[in-house]
Parts: structure tokens; sequence; C-alpha cells
């Protein structure tokens, strides 16, 4: 995925890419005291890589994700077939608060995301933990 980050003062604010790296820990709603009835997990590997690629994946690969104020100052970039428009702009950080609300949306009612940790690089991530799990 690309984007841009208008208004900062570094090589960011030009459109450049990233190969992001997606982590997502879930968990149950409510404390277990004993062991998971069978099948002996809260949700499958494959179900929570089915949600995320169809709810994040699929959004944002191969995307130029561009924030409405970066456009209005570069209007020539309005009509890429692959452009996404948000309201702000697309760091990490605010990715994260894309991922976490979207993907809180897919996920049967007994899960919850316990974790989330967007890597753009190897050692550069952004990481949003959720403090109210169990409340």
């Amino acid at each position: 995925m690309a984007h841009a980050i208008h208004g900062y003062p570094g090589a960011c604010k030009n459109i450049h890419g990233h190969s992001y790296e997606l982590h997502v820990t879930v968990a149950s709603s409510h404390e277990e005291e004993e062991y998971i009835p069978a099948p002996g997990f809260l949700i499958d590997f494959k179900e929570i890589k089915k949600i995320v690629t169809t709810a994040i994946v699929e959004k944002l690969d191969h995307k130029v994700v561009l924030s409405h104020h970066f456009l209005l100052e570069n209007p020539s970039f309005f009509s890429p077939e692959n452009l996404v428009t948000w309201q702000q702009e697309p760091t990490a950080e605010n990715m994260l608060l894309f991922i976490k609300t979207t993907l809180s949306e897919k996920f049967p009612d007994n899960i919850k995301i316990a974790q989330l940790k967007l890597y753009e690089t190897r050692d550069s991530y952004a990481e949003w933990i959720n403090t109210n799990i169990y409340n």
C-alpha cells in the first residue's frame, strides 16, 4: 500500500509505499476459569485470517491511501482507480484505528480484539492495545 502524510515536513509528505505486516491478537470477551470447551479455541485461525483478509487486506492491498487534505492540494490524484480517500491522515496509528473499528464489527460478539500491531518496516511499527478487554 502507498500513502502520503499531508502537512508532514519530511520525505513522508510524498507518496511512497510500504509492505505492511499486521498482527491481530484476539481474546474472549470474558475470562475463562478453566479450559476452553471443545474444539478448544476461541476462534479458528483460518476464520481470523478470512475476516482480516476480506475486511482489511482486500480493501487496502495495492491501493494508494490519501487524505482529503492531500487531495485538495494535489487535485491530479483524484482519479486513480486504486485510490482510497480518508478524512484523516493515513499514518500507521490512524490505520490501526481504522482496522480496530472495521474488525470489531466483523468478529463474533464473544471475540474482542486484544491487540493490533502494524509494521511499516521490519523495525518500525504502531501498536494498539485494548486496555478495556474485560470491561
